[in-house]
């Protein structure tokens, strides 16, 4: 165990069946006791949700659509299961979207990621991710405390104020977006500051590129990243094998096709849509809008939890097409339409001026009327022609994409 940070970690396949048969239908039930839960969920029998399979059964949350329904219910749009008077704060992120912060060490299960990157008891985090209207300092904060360690709170910006304030007090752990660890080390140089004590590297928020990871290893620096959002936490972080992004025990992760809730097979790129289990206030399936995939087998570092290859773009590809938007969620009712199809994309073009739309679908059958007919749904789903190519199984990229926007920009 002294690699990990408990034995969860490590816990078989039918160990971990075991701890989720148990964990999720009580988080099913502490949902539905949030105002927006107990309708959506409303004849959902939270006993019966055991597994993954039962849960794809259930209707999807969409962080897309929380905007409007914070607009009509605020702050939370209702899916808070602990009241506002017993909330400890109340965030605004981009969009805007609220979220609420119930009382506990570590609600948003950073230090699981922490401990992961090589953090340990006692030793100092330089925190620079805000502390204000965004919940992400509180993020990494709270992860660290848990650990039992001392964080300065430095926020983003004012470099050269950062570097000298890490040259004084020595932390040995950053925590911020990926590329601003490097300013910060150029920072010190110019100012020949002594930054040694710097080992480790904790980031997310950004694109973690490989000539950034080259930059950090050349200097001896183990830096590793993870995935979460401010409305569900951490959802998965990288250990030191650096061989995708291990889920967080504390959720449940699915990969769906984008603008439904049906899974794809492991391996496909798809939607993350992510359940809370052991939250105080749960969300389930909840959308977030990105798009990953499923890596088969195990992290070679001993962690047993599912892996995701990590951010790979968006999934909200809505476009407008001769002043009319078109969406995933379209694309997926003409599928629905005519089972038995494979993958599908609808390519927006443009000729001669004029929008054009282009649905491509994979399918061994080469028939006249099931074009036709595939046409027919186009239209009668989007309220806009277009054209439709039967293409062989495997000819579309595995890249999540749903609509490709082919138009100059």
């Amino acid at each position: 165990m002294s690699g990990f940070f408990d034995a969860q970690e490590i816990q078989s396949a039918e160990e971990r069946a075991d701890g989720i048969a148990l964990r999720l239908p009580k988080a099913v039930l502490r949902a539905k006791q949030a105002p927006a839960y107990a309708e959506l969920l409303d004849e959902v029998d939270a006993v019966g949700v055991t597994d993954l399979e039962v849960l794809a059964h259930l209707p999807v949350t969409r962080k897309s659509e929380l905007i409007r329904l914070q607009a009509e219910a605020p702050p939370l749009g209702g899916f808070n299961a602990t009241p506002m008077r017993d909330m400890v704060r109340i965030f605004a992120s981009p969009g805007p979207i609220h979220e609420g912060q119930a009382d506990g060490l570590d609600p948003w299960r950073f230090a699981r990621a922490l401990h992961a990157t090589g953090l340990r008891r006692g030793q100092l985090m330089h925190n620079c991710f805000a502390y204000h209207f965004t919940p992400a300092g509180f993020m990494l904060e709270g992860g660290a405390r848990a650990l039992g360690c001392p964080v300065f709170p430095a926020g983003p910006g004012n470099t050269e104020a950062q570097a000298r304030a890490a040259a004084h007090l020595r932390p040995i752990c950053y925590a911020g977006t990926p590329d601003y660890l490097k300013a910060i080390l150029e920072a010190g140089e110019a100012l020949g500051l002594d930054l040694s004590s710097l080992k480790l590297g904790h980031v997310t928020g950004g694109a973690y590129l490989p000539a950034l990871r080259a930059f950090y290893a050349d200097r001896g620096l183990t830096v590793l990243q993870s995935y979460g959002t401010a409305d569900l936490g951490c959802i998965a972080y990288e250990s030191e094998a650096r061989d995708g992004l291990i889920c967080d025990e504390g959720v449940l992760v699915e990969i769906v096709r984008p603008g439904t809730g049906d899974p794809v097979p492991d391996g496909e790129v798809g939607e993350v849509l992510v359940t809370l289990l052991d939250a105080p206030d749960p969300l389930i399936r909840f959308a977030t809008g990105d798009l990953s995939a499923i890596l088969p087998g195990t992290s070679p570092c001993g962690r047993t939890n599912t892996r995701i290859k990590g951010w790979m773009g968006r999934a909200d590809q809505a476009t407008k097409v001769r002043g009319m938007f078109v969406r995933p969620e379209q694309v997926a009712e003409i599928l629905r339409a005519h089972p038995g199809l494979g993958r599908a994309r609808l390519v927006v073009g443009s000729a001669e001026g004029r929008d054009t739309m282009l649905l491509r679908i994979e399918t061994p059958v080469r028939d006249a009327s099931l074009v036709e007919s595939l046409a027919k749904s186009l239209q009668g789903i989007t309220r806009l022609r277009g054209e439709v190519r039967l293409e062989e199984p495997g000819a579309l990229p595995n890249d999540g994409k749903v609509i490709e926007d082919t138009r100059p920009a």
